[in-house]
């Protein structure tokens, strides 16, 4: 292992690409430590590491979002607004002609696409700054800026215009990545995010453990970290299996002479991954039942006034319904990670457009006629295995919460072992490792797997 690290540093560009990507990540990571000028230092330290209600949510929308909402920086927002807009004009290609149109252009299209999706990007900033300015930062602002108990517009404005250029610079960051650096750069961003949380969470899970066999004092005992550190192991483990897992559907390519020479006739293979829809319908689920828990969770706090005290005590069981850990949370989260794995998939792949491709470079699935036949039977071996996807997506985004609520582990610590993260960091790991192949093998060395 160590003899391929070397090789890998004796090549003069791969070295340079490598060097020039940790480069923009260390400054990516540096924006996180410069503050607002509007916010007060010591009001933000007063809630950092808090549990429950916002401080909660904000912790879920940092996961895949490579941000720190509760930190209040110029990087504030992350790269959220980005990914939101690229997620909009890839559901708008599937349904708006023109767009559909751009995308079959090529590249020339995709360059378009991607400018009006840079465009999205800056109104979404504009948006979401404003309402973070106007719910979340209004709490830690600095005494000396405020005017009659209030923050000058000059002040809002400017701090919403930082936040934007914060957002669009990581956007210019991701991209030369992709351009001059190694692997998907807006991908390394969400990574790099989870990748620095891990120091904070062994801490914390240090501070809540116990060298003594069943603990002490309501601390985890050294079989709790044992048992801990299996199930890491184990989950890492199922998460590639099911990451790299394929339905290879047999094809065979028609044999075409020319001449004295005959080309085609080879048998290949055609990948379905088991996981067609990536880490998409987490994110999406996450999302959506943050609504409930914001929405109940502040109604609830309303004092009402009514006989009997019926619509308080019903705002408070919607509000614990819908909690993290609760059952009717759990189970709207697998519901909604299964229809957004067949949503997400039908919308990524086309089986009509496959077998067109296929018709169109003389290849066919052995026992279908090319064409509608063809395109019938990839749809019904993807929903097969979107079915064991979505089961899978599911199993790993519940089981944070699982060992959160059985072994009493912070959250935090917990959402390592699945979810939105675990699943980001594979996948990822994965792809800059192909992207160090590439180059090993074009070079004529063994790869790193």
């Amino acid at each position: 292992m160590w003899e391929k690290i070397r090789v890998v540093w004796q090549i003069p560009e791969l070295r340079q690409k490598i060097l020039l990507t940790l480069g923009l990540l260390a400054i990516y990571r540096l924006g996180f430590q410069i503050p607002l000028p509007i916010v007060d230092p010591d009001k933000i330290a007063a809630i950092q590491g808090g549990t429950g209600g916002m401080a909660d949510i904000l912790q879920q929308v940092a996961v895949f979002s490579a941000s720190q909402l509760n930190q209040v920086t110029i990087f504030g927002l992350g790269i959220m607004p980005y990914i939101s807009a690229s997620i909009i004009f890839q559901l708008l290609g599937s349904v708006v002609p023109a767009l559909e149109a751009l995308k079959k252009e090529g590249e020339a299209g995709q360059k378009k696409i991607n400018e009006y999706t840079r465009y999205a990007t800056v109104l979404i900033c504009l948006i979401q700054s404003f309402i973070y300015m106007n719910t979340y930062v209004v709490n830690f602002i600095d005494d000396a800026y405020l005017v009659g108990g209030t923050l000058p517009f000059t002040w809002k404005l400017t701090s919403v215009l930082t936040m934007t250029a914060g957002t669009v610079f990581l956007m210019w960051i991701g991209e030369q990545i992709d351009e001059f650096g190694i692997g998907n750069g807006i991908s390394l961003l969400i990574m790099a995010g989870i990748l620095a949380a891990m120091p904070g969470a062994g801490f914390q899970l240090i501070e809540e453990s116990s060298l003594e066999l069943g603990g002490g004092q309501g601390k985890l005992g050294i079989e709790s970290l044992l048992m801990l550190a299996c199930m890491f192991v184990a989950v890492v483990v199922g998460v590639v299996y099911i990451t790299l897992g394929q339905r290879r559907i047999p094809m065979q390519s028609a044999k075409h002479v020319r001449g004295r020479r005959v080309f085609g006739g080879t048998r290949q293979y055609l990948p379905l991954k088991v996981n067609q829809a990536g880490v998409m319908p987490i994110i999406f689920a996450s999302s959506l039942l943050m609504l409930p828990m914001m929405i109940f969770g502040q109604i609830s706090k309303i004092p009402w006034d009514n006989p009997g005290g019926y619509l308080a005590s019903f705002f408070n069981w919607a509000s614990e319904a819908f909690a993290r850990d609760s059952f009717t949370y759990i189970l709207c989260y697998i519901a909604l990670i299964y229809f957004f794995c067949f949503f997400w998939t039908a919308i990524t792949f086309n089986p009509k457009d496959v077998s067109e491709n296929l018709k169109n470079y003389g290849s066919f699935i052995p026992g279908y006629r090319p064409g509608r036949r063809t395109a019938d039977y990839l749809e019904k071996v993807m929903f097969r295995i979107t079915y064991v996807g979505a089961g899978f997506l599911a199993l790993v985004a519940i089981i944070p919460t699982m060992i959160s609520t059985s072994l009493g582990v912070s959250f935090m610590v917990a959402s390592f072992y699945g979810g939105t993260g675990l699943l980001i960091a594979v996948s990822v790991a994965f792809d800059l490792v192909q992207k160090i192949d590439s180059h090993l093998v074009m070079r004529n060395y063994s790869g790193l797997l």
